[in-house]
């Protein structure tokens, strides 16, 4: 096992998941170029800004967000008393934070509405909130698949992620030749390949690597990333961008694979100078207030984005100016800033789901949990999909029937229900309802 995980935490690890949290909440800041005028609210992207994808190539860092998820729940299974105790509790971390935010989106835009907000901003608020639950459902998924993958790690090694990223190259080929929908499958297998990545680095050679075998691995990378778009059908994007004909994120393609091994090995390269940074007494204290908030910091910030544009844009009749103007330079700090006390303030409200105690552990046997994961994915994935939308709409078109299985799937997760038990339930809850139905006539 790598050196530092027997010391316990890992710097290098809390620093590249801040470092990706960051970059995250950054880029969804920053790019929106909005305006607002006769009840539509305009939306661009300062990223299509030509040349600008180029900054995608470093900001694009789900990839690392996967690493570095591999890495920790590698190390906090090694440490669980079973894969059981361990599915559990990481299902219960993950769906807690969220349980706020659905509580609150449920409402909210009934309560816009009702104030006289238009039917489009309100329509691109709730699918903003919503959109970003698809990384937490294909995370769930590879929570799921975390023990069986451990397991083909310790037998097979290096071959998993070499068979996944082919299995990924053949998934693009199909897409790419009429059969679209095939390339959802690369989900599952580009996000795993980078998961196992993870492993890798905390069992493996990925933690030891010096820093000329890390800057080749960094050079191969964005060597086969580059290569791939300007000889591929890959746009230079790492992220989508508004009208464009193909996304290398929705779904992934497996050029996101490969620039991950550039951007793994990029730090890797640095990862003495990192932890030295890291190990400063400022920063290691910023790093132990964010680690217990990553959930929370990733779920709200694009609420809080919502909140400044709508006073500022909304209310005010503020447009973004030209990406790349003088203006556009001056005005990004302080936009930034006021998202970062609005989230700060959401912190303060909700980020105390995530940081207490998650409760008693859960009796729930690994087949209900299975059950319990994949009804959380499904409905959080059907969230991301359709967004909040009013509640006055119809309780079956909106968000309720995915907010229900994301949490039914929650609440199956922590205790073990006996089959036998729950049928003895309904049939007496069926012959109750069967007796009052007689008693009326």
């Amino acid at each position: 096992m790598h050196t530092s995980q027997k010391q316990g935490r890992d710097r290098f690890l809390d620093i590249v998941r801040a470092v990706a949290i960051l970059a995250v909440v950054v880029q969804h800041w920053g790019m929106p170029v909005l305006s607002y005028a006769d009840g539509k609210l305009s939306t661009g992207n300062a990223l299509a800004t030509p040349g600008w994808w180029v900054v995608t190539w470093l900001s694009q860092v789900m990839p690392l967000v996967f690493f570095a998820g591999g890495a920790a729940n590698l190390i906090s299974l090694g440490r669980a008393e079973s894969s059981r105790s361990w599915l559990a509790a990481r299902l219960k971390r993950l769906m807690i934070p969220v349980l706020p935010l659905v509580a609150v989106w449920l409402f909210v835009p009934d309560i816009l509405r009702g104030m006289g907000i238009p039917e489009q901003p309100l329509q691109v608020g709730g699918a903003i909130a919503a959109q970003l639950l698809w990384f937490l459902a294909v995370y769930v998924l590879t929570v799921l698949l975390t023990p069986l993958m451990a397991t083909a790690h310790r037998r097979w090694g290096l071959k998993v992620p070499l068979v996944m990223l082919a299995a990924a190259v053949l998934v693009d080929v199909a897409r790419f030749n009429d059969l679209g929908l095939i390339g959802f499958a690369n989900a599952i297998f580009v996000w795993m390949a980078v998961h196992q990545l993870g492993f890798h680095y905390t069992r493996g050679r990925l933690g030891s690597l010096s820093r000329n075998a890390a800057l080749g691995m960094a050079s191969i990378g964005f060597g086969i990333t580059a290569l791939m778009v300007a000889f591929g059908p890959y746009p230079a994007s790492m992220i989508g961008m508004p009208g464009a004909p193909v996304s290398n994120m929705s779904p992934p393609t497996v050029l996101l694979a490969f620039l991950a091994i550039g951007q793994i090995g990029l730090l890797l390269a640095f990862k003495p100078q990192l932890n030295a940074l890291a190990a400063r007494p400022d920063l290691d204290a910023a790093l132990k207030w964010i680690g217990p908030r990553f959930m929370s910091v990733y779920l709200w910030h694009m609420p809080a984005l919502i909140v400044v544009s709508g006073v500022a844009v909304y209310g005010l009749g503020y447009e973004t100016p030209e990406p790349g103007s003088v203006l556009w330079l001056t005005m990004v700090p302080a936009w930034l800033g006021a998202c970062g006390l609005v989230l700060l303030g959401l912190l303060r409200l909700f980020a105390r789901f995530e940081t207490r105690s998650s409760g008693p552990a859960s009796t729930a046997q690994t087949p209900q949990l299975v059950l319990a994961g994949l009804a959380i994915a499904g409905g959080l994935l059907g969230l991301a999909a359709h967004g909040f939308a009013p509640l006055s709409d119809g309780l079956t078109q909106g968000p309720a029937p995915w907010v229900a299985l994301a949490t039914g799937g929650f609440l199956l997760a922590g205790k073990q229900i006996q089959v036998t038990e729950l049928g003895t339930r309904l049939l007496g809850r069926a012959v109750s309802v069967t007796e009052v139905a007689q008693l009326k006539r």
